[in-house]
């Protein structure tokens, strides 16, 4: 069950509700000339976050002098070297206010520990890490994306503007192995045979791909550190530090020293050192259950010590949050994704969410069938958790919106669907994701298109829709984590109603309307002179005989209560 907040830091109070300049009624509205930013009074769900998920390497460069690192010069296939973005330019993008313009309140970005230094080419042509999925060192921050007094400044800063933090953690498998980066002792890891996916021990004991060496994570048996990993801390001058803190940690929870207590040690560390307030955790299926519920109890350790240790920094009491990746679950699966031969709830195992592969399916059905059936299961099967709903990823070759052609259907489906939304680095500008000469994933994964989003009209157009949708998704709980109900079919017009303790939020949404005048039901919703907001044309508006009447250009009405 959804726990009462009991306290709000003010420095979660910032997504902007309006105040409205009051003049003489015309038509039963008021149109507001002059907008003064106020602080959003509503508490912070994660049921009805909004994420916005980027490539750390291509998001924005902050500092082009770190770039180059490790020697890796070698030429790569279209897309698959570094590009140069960084921690510094995530954190620049959260100070110029482009998240909370976008109605962001969480930022997850890919994976920033060191990666494998050397370059391979799996059959898609030369590739470096600069996906941050080939870690070779958990216990540092790779040069190229930045430092770790830079991923504090970010934590910082995203804290100060009520942004949460998710870090992208893997414990799975290493990178690839190269000529200039070993393959981990067999005490760590098997290189064989490669996954099959017929079943729970075809997904789990082997080799996602050819040379990508699986940690053994469902094993018990101590292990003694690689040599190559303690010549590697020796030379940078921090192995007593390293080894200290590791027989600390192995004394204070009386763990094996087995493959995954180390790699468990070393990701939690982000919490107890920088306060971050969850992870996305990669390959999740691929991974003995166990581990995960064993990753959360740490993870919570860590963060109940961070908060003990700088109460001046706490956004709130919630708990830390871990949203899975869990290949191909759908939402249909309420709390269980099936191997074949072996059912796993995850939830049961130390997730607060699961990403939702099943909404790019969806997204074709009418906004009702879609609303209705995630608004069901969220308060049946899933009652009490919750899905993450993206249309567009990472490594997703089949997103909703290929070519772009849908941005707007593709804003209101993502934004208004119950659960938690994931923007996809792009979305909200049309960033491209069929690149000419790619092979593979690398095509959804070209650099931020900042230069479109400063020139070009439709696309401006565009990411005014984004915002709009996105900061009312952000001010109000009820839009995500809210009870769904249709009150109209033409125009369609539903409503969301969201409680917890002695908060209640409610709004009414309208969707596809026709420009000029137009005429909303909301009877049975919000009674006769009641005094409602337009957030979407900025437009105070007075509810008569059950309708609320609007004229205005615009094909969208987002309706909240006057304060």
């Amino acid at each position: 069950m959804r726990k009462t907040l009991i306290a709000m830091s003010i420095l979660s109070l910032l997504f902007a509700c309006k105040k409205v300049t009051k003049e003489v009624p015309k038509n039963d509205t008021i149109v507001a000339e002059n907008e003064e930013v106020t602080p959003n009074k509503n508490p912070f769900y994660w049921d009805g976050a909004n994420i916005y998920f980027l490539l750390t390497d291509r998001f924005n460069n902050g500092n082009p002098n770190k770039d180059i690192n490790f020697n890796r010069t070698d030429s790569t296939a279209v897309l698959r070297g570094f590009e140069g973005g960084d921690i510094v330019g995530i954190t620049q993008k959260i100070e110029e206010g482009y998240f909370t313009d976008l109605g962001i309140n969480a930022i997850w970005f890919t994976p920033v520990v060191e990666q494998i230094h050397g370059s391979t080419n799996e059959g898609t042509g030369n590739t470096y890490g600069y996906h941050g999925y080939w870690t070779k060192d958990w216990t540092n921050i790779d040069p190229n994306f930045g430092t770790k007094n830079e991923l504090q400044e970010l934590v910082k800063t995203a804290h100060k503007n009520g942004i949460r933090v998710l870090l992208d953690v893997v414990l799975n498998h290493t990178g690839p192995v190269t000529d200039v980066d070993p393959v981990w002792p067999s005490e760590w890891v098997r290189t064989d045979p490669k996954c099959d996916f017929t079943n729970y021990e075809g997904t789990t004991a082997c080799t996602l791909v050819e040379n990508l060496p699986d940690i053994l994570t469902e094993s018990d048996e101590e292990v003694e550190l690689p040599d190559a990993l303690l010549a590697k801390w020796k030379s940078e001058g921090r192995l007593s530090q390293e080894l200290d803190e590791l027989q600390r940690f192995f004394d204070r929870t009386g763990y094996p020293r087995a493959p995954r207590f180390y790699i468990i040690k070393w990701l939690t560390d982000y919490i107890h050192e920088f306060g971050v307030d969850g992870f996305r955790v990669d390959t999740v299926k691929h991974v003995n259950e166990n581990a995960w519920g064993e990753l959360r109890k740490e993870a919570d350790y860590a963060f109940a010590m961070w908060k003990r240790k700088h109460p001046k920094d706490v956004l709130d009491d919630l708990p830390f949050y871990m949203v899975g990746e869990v290949y191909n679950y759908g939402i249909s699966g309420g709390r269980f994704y099936d191997f074949g031969d072996k059912k796993v709830d995850y939830y049961n195992n130390g997730f607060s969410s699961l990403i939702n592969f099943e909404l790019k399916y969806d997204a074709n059905k009418s906004y009702e069938e879609v609303f209705r059936k995630y608004s069901y299961l969220l308060g049946s099967k899933l009652y009490g958790k919750s899905v993450l709903n993206y249309l567009t990823s990472h490594d997703d070759g089949s997103p909703f919106d290929p070519d772009r052609s849908r941005p707007i259907r593709t804003a209101n489906m993502l934004l208004m669907t119950p659960g938690a939304s994931q923007v996809y680095y792009g979305d909200e500008t049309m960033r491209p994701l069929q690149i000419e000469g790619t092979e593979g994933d690398a095509t959804l994964r070209s650099f931020m298109n900042w230069e479109d989003l400063d020139s070009l009209p439709n696309v401006q157009k565009v990411h005014k829709h984004w915002q709009k949708l996105g900061q009312f998704r952000a001010k109000h709980p009820a839009i995500g984590a809210g009870k769904h109900k249709k009150l109209a079919n033409k125009p369609y017009v539903f409503s969301r109603t969201f409680t917890d303790g002695e908060f209640r939020d409610k709004v009414v949404v309208a969707l596809d309307l026709p420009k000029g005048k137009k005429s909303l039901w909301v009877k049975g919703f919000f009674g006769d002179g009641t005094r409602l907001f337009d957030a979407y044309s900025q437009t105070e508006v007075i509810v008569k005989n059950g309708r609320v009447a609007l004229d205005n250009e615009y094909d969208t009405a987002l309706l909240e209560l006057v304060e």
